[in-house]
């Protein structure tokens, strides 16, 4: 069993990738966890279809920041087709830790913000 907090999630709460704005996002989007108070802002450059710049900036538990840190590490590059498919279990899986069922809303909220702005984005499309 993965260890409460593993290595990797410590470290990406501690030194957190990407972490800052966008200057002039195509998407930028902000979810809030009323239930522990999370607020993560994802920031989003486009290319036609690829991700060239992800970041987000926010106040949240270790986990809610480390899972923003590496979401922007997994989808810089990307093209759109495969961020959208990125599955829940792919960003849980990628703390590398035993995140309990109240805490994996935290651990989503990066994810459940990047696709609401693009979604927002391409709501006409």
């Amino acid at each position: 069993m993965p260890a409460l907090y593993s290595e990797v999630l410590l470290d990406h709460f501690r030194h957190p990738r990407n972490y800052g704005g966008v200057v002039d996002p195509d998407v930028s989007y902000e979810a809030f966890n009323p239930l522990c108070g999370d607020r993560i802002r994802i920031e989003v450059k486009l290319d036609q279809t690829t991700i060239t710049e992800a970041r987000f900036k926010g106040d949240g538990c270790a986990i809610s920041t480390a899972a923003a840190s590496l979401l922007t590490e997994l989808i810089t590059g990307s093209q759109l087709e495969a961020v959208a498919a990125i599955a829940d279990g792919k960003l849980i899986a990628a703390l590398e830790s035993n995140i309990q069922p109240g805490r994996v809303q935290c651990a989503l909220l990066p994810l459940e913000a990047l696709r609401a702005g693009l979604k927002e984005r391409f709501k006409d499309s």
